[in-house]
């Protein structure tokens, strides 16, 4: 079960990633790329100390779908919300 939340932080994780390489934020992008390095490393150690377990995958990948989906969600709502508060600043 620990795998479907690590999946859903790191999908948030990545979903901030991207965020920051395309607005080029060189060292915050390379300390959360660190951080994404390190939750791999305890998902592959957890998968193959267990291979057999085809359900780890299955949790991990149905965290990773669910963080994918929350993450894109609330930062489009951000993105939505920047550029309301952006137009009223603008008429002003």
């Amino acid at each position: 079960m620990a795998l479907f939340f690590i999946g859903i932080i790191e999908m948030v994780i990545v979903t901030a990633w991207t965020k920051l390489v395309t607005k080029t934020q060189v060292l915050a992008s390379g300390g959360v790329t660190m951080v994404n390095v390190l939750i791999w490393y305890y998902v592959l150690q957890r998968i193959v100390t267990d291979i057999d377990n085809w359900r780890i995958a299955v949790i991990y990948a149905i965290g990773c779908a669910s963080g994918t989906i929350i993450s894109v969600y609330l930062f489009q709502k951000h993105e939505e919300a920047s550029e309301a508060n952006g137009n009223i600043a603008k008429q002003y």
